[in-house]
């Protein structure tokens, strides 16, 4: 009996531990591909329901790439042009972390410092953050609002 409940327990604490990483590698096979950004809000810091400004990439910007892999490898190509003559304007690398317990993307390009995140949508088409890095007041309020960026595949 004591064999069968110390095989039970090792097992359950087994298969716990595995969950997570579980989580964690569906979350970062979500994350891999190609996005482009759909939409850029500001939303007041003092409420955080409020939105302050909103913005649609047009043009050329529409075109705008973030790419990940599931080696945390990172990339954004940005374009730039008029009409349907868009040329690559500046191409990036880097490296990324993820956390999914707390929903934490930190994004290093090279050359530039780390860009902190918060996940709020993640779907195998939709992905939506909270930028928590340079955050300043928008609207005269004395509070930092934050900007929500959402992408699309």
């Amino acid at each position: 009996m004591k064999k069968q409940l110390l095989l039970f327990a090792f097992s359950a604490l087994a298969l716990t531990s595995c969950e997570d990483d579980n989580i964690k590698a569906y979350e970062i096979d979500m994350l891999k591909g190609d996005w482009k950004e759909s939409k850029r809000e500001v939303i007041s810091g003092k409420d955080n329901k409020t939105v302050l400004n909103t913005q649609i990439p047009t043009g050329c910007s529409a075109k705008n790439t973030l790419y990940f892999r599931t080696d945390f490898y990172t990339s954004y190509t940005a374009y730039s042009g008029n009409g349907i003559d868009c040329q690559v304007n500046a191409a990036t690398t880097g490296k990324f972390t993820y956390d999914e317990e707390n929903k934490a993307l930190n994004i290093k390009f090279d050359n530039n410092d780390e860009d902190k995140y918060k996940v709020m949508i993640l779907t195998s088409q939709d992905l939506k953050v909270m930028t928590l890095s340079n955050n300043i007041d928008q609207n005269g309020d004395q509070v930092a609002d934050y900007t929500y960026i959402t992408y699309k595949r």
